[in-house]
C-alpha cells in the first residue's frame, strides 16, 4: 500500500512539474527600421531613390506600380 501510494505521489509530482515551464522567447518584440531607410549598400537601391526619404520611397512604390513591376502580380 506504501508503494502504491508513493509511486502515485511520484507520478503526480512528475506530471505537475510540466505545467510549471516558463515560455522561452527570445526577450520581447524586435522593432525594425522603417523600409524607406534602406538597407546602406548602393547596390541594392534604386536610381533617384534617397535612403531615408519616405516620400521618395512612396514615389518609387508607384512609379514602379504604374510601370508594371508589381511584385504581387502571378505570371501564368
Amino acid at each position: 500500500m506504501k508503494l502504491a501510494s508513493l509511486a502515485i505521489a511520484i507520478g503526480a509530482v512528475v506530471l505537475l512539474a510540466a505545467c510549471g515551464e516558463k515560455p522561452q522567447g527570445i526577450g520581447g518584440v524586435k522593432h525594425d527600421s522603417p523600409s524607406f531607410n534602406g538597407t546602406g549598400s548602393a547596390a541594392y537601391t534604386a536610381p533617384g531613390w534617397k535612403a531615408g526619404d519616405k516620400a521618395s520611397w512612396e514615389q518609387q512604390l508607384r512609379s514602379r506600380a504604374q510601370n508594371g513591376q508589381n511584385d504581387y502580380v502571378k505570371v501564368n
